[in-house]
């Protein structure tokens, strides 16, 4: 009867948040990923339309299995195996730059595999970055209170992976790294004069990096004004700013976008929110930003709510995780940031981007539903058989005079 009664207990209302705005997310993205697609694919000879779309249920499953385990068992696991999934994230970024390894697109080399089967590893560190500062500071808190005491294991280990992603280059993906982990050490307690000093020095490093580059100093340029070049580098920046100023307030219906047909790159990834603007209008725009607030929302209680350092970290982590790669994508496509590729969470059209951030859902959603109090018996556990083996109860060898004392003490 028990057992019965804990399995009918309603899952806490962080848990049916996150559960409810992920699975919205998802279903909103299939329809704008058929909807920013097929068009120009049956115009361009490539099927019938539905590629897109039948790649984004292929890999939105695979992510939705991996996500209702690890929202069952994950917790555990990814503490336990969080240097190996650091390492192995490392190893593939070191691949993906050795040329006839990586796969190049568009001058960018990010992919590892073949054919249709690739995945790009960066997406898989941003991951392993959150997992490792979280353990790092959650087993040692007080290395949050300086600059100094992070700057190896945090600051260092994070700004060696930002450099081999840098390299590739994908700056979308290192601002959104570089984001999350300004999150986590704000909850861990680092001074914000600290933070703030190394954010602008970050800063001016990033201004730096794309200043070395022609064409990333062109992005930068053509962003504070768009529209001098508006046939040339800025084309897809005011192509997205005509397809949501088309859109009015409630836009133009279903389908019904002109942009996405051979007018808005990248229409069915980056730009999926300009083909929201035009089709749903700012409506659908506001109510996009509803689900990505409510994660904000279910996320920051998740972290209030959970047992142990670790746990209050790992969830903040992940929350701003989400919430900074939204943020950046809205910003680019709005006119506010420049451009730099980052896929809308759980909505654009991929797949180690997707199949990553279920994950990290799944992660949030196994804290949320008190996998952290689990996580904190299972070490408690460990620990007292750590130290009844230091007892003695190890096999090592006992002094002279053990037995007699214990028995006068008995």
């Amino acid at each position: 009867m028990a057992r019965s009664a804990r399995a009918k207990k309603p899952q806490p209302l962080e848990h049916r948040l996150l559960l409810t705005a992920t699975f919205c997310l998802l279903a909103g993205g299939a329809v704008m990923v058929y909807s920013a697609s097929s068009a120009r694919t049956l115009l361009e000879g490539q099927g019938d339309g539905t590629a897109y779309l039948v790649k984004y249920v292929a890999y939105g499953a695979v992510g939705l299995a991996l996500m209702h385990v690890i929202s069952r068992h994950g917790l555990v696991a990814a503490r336990r195996y969080t240097r190996l999934i650091l390492l192995a994230s490392a190893a593939m970024l070191v691949l993906v730059l050795i040329p006839g390894i990586g796969v190049e697109v568009n001058g960018a080399r990010r992919w590892l595999g073949a054919g249709p089967l690739t995945f790009q590893p960066s997406e898989v560190m941003k991951l392993a970055l959150v997992l490792h500062v979280a353990a790092v500071l959650g087993a040692r808190p007080r290395l949050a209170s300086s600059l100094r005491g992070v700057a190896g294991p945090v600051i260092g280990v994070g700004g060696a992976a930002v450099l081999l992603i840098l390299a590739e280059p994908d700056l979308g993906t290192a601002l959104v790294i570089c984001f999350a982990i300004a999150a986590m050490l704000v909850a861990a307690g680092l001074p914000l004069r600290q933070l703030g000093l190394s954010a602008g020095a970050g800063a001016f490093l990033v201004l730096v990096y794309a200043l070395i580059d022609a064409e990333r100093t062109e992005r930068l340029t053509t962003f504070l004004n768009p529209w001098a070049d508006a046939a040339g580098a800025g084309f897809q920046s005011v192509q997205g700013q005509i397809a949501i100023g088309s859109g009015g307030l409630f836009g133009l219906g279903p389908g019904q976008s002109v942009q996405k047909i051979f007018y808005l790159p990248e229409a069915h990834t980056d730009f999926i929110l300009a083909v929201i603007g035009e089709e749903l209008g700012v409506a659908g725009i506001c109510a996009l930003l509803c689900l990505y607030g409510m994660i904000g929302y279910a996320g920051l209680r998740t972290a209030r709510n959970a047992k142990g350092a670790y746990a209050k970290l790992l969830a903040g982590g992940l929350t701003s995780l989400i919430l900074c790669q939204a943020l950046l994508n809205v910003y680019a496509v709005l006119g506010l940031a420049p451009l730099t590729g980052v896929p809308l969470p759980f909505f654009s059209s991929g797949s180690t981007s997707l199949i990553v951030l279920l994950c990290s859902m799944g992660l949030l959603l196994n804290i949320a539903a008190g996998g952290s109090a689990h996580l904190r018996a299972v070490e408690g556990g460990r620990e007292r058989s750590a130290r009844r083996d230091r007892g003695g109860r190890d096999g090592r060898p006992r002094r002279a005079g053990d037995r007699g004392r214990r028995r006068a003490a008995g």
